[in-house]
């Protein structure tokens, strides 16, 4: 991209949030194929928190001149971090950490598709 524009900068952050909650699918369906396996220790993919410190920080306003108000700051890159869990696996848990995610993945597409649909509803000239 070009740099951040009025549109762009909200869409980076829904794809991160998409990506990041590929990302956790993936380590929670491990974690429940590696049920039975014997000494192995659940994954836990924690990025939340620095996803929002990244919104927030995002939703400033940075003044570039006096009298001119720029989109905001581009949305940092959220770098998730992997953790090993003391206990052993829990498939219960972790199907309803696979459900949760699931949901919130959902949510994510579902944002991501109203913002598009808005700036396609804008390009038409509000038609």
């Amino acid at each position: 991209m070009a740099g951040p524009t009025l549109f762009n900068s909200g869409i980076e952050t829904l794809r991160q949030a998409i990506e990041l909650r590929q990302q956790r699918q993936q380590v929670i369906a491990g974690n429940i194929a590696n049920a039975d396996t014997p000494g192995y220790r659940p994954r836990r993919l924690e990025f939340e928190s620095d996803l929002q410190a990244a919104i927030r920080e995002h939703g400033q306003v940075r003044r570039t001149r006096q009298r001119h108000m720029g989109p905001g700051n581009p949305p940092a890159s959220v770098k998730p971090k992997v953790t090993l869990d003391h206990d052993a696996v829990n498939v219960d848990q972790e199907m309803t950490r696979l459900a949760e995610n699931q949901i919130l993945y959902e949510a994510a597409i579902q944002a991501l598709n109203k913002k598009l649909g808005l700036l396609k509803y804008v390009a038409q000239g509000g038609r």
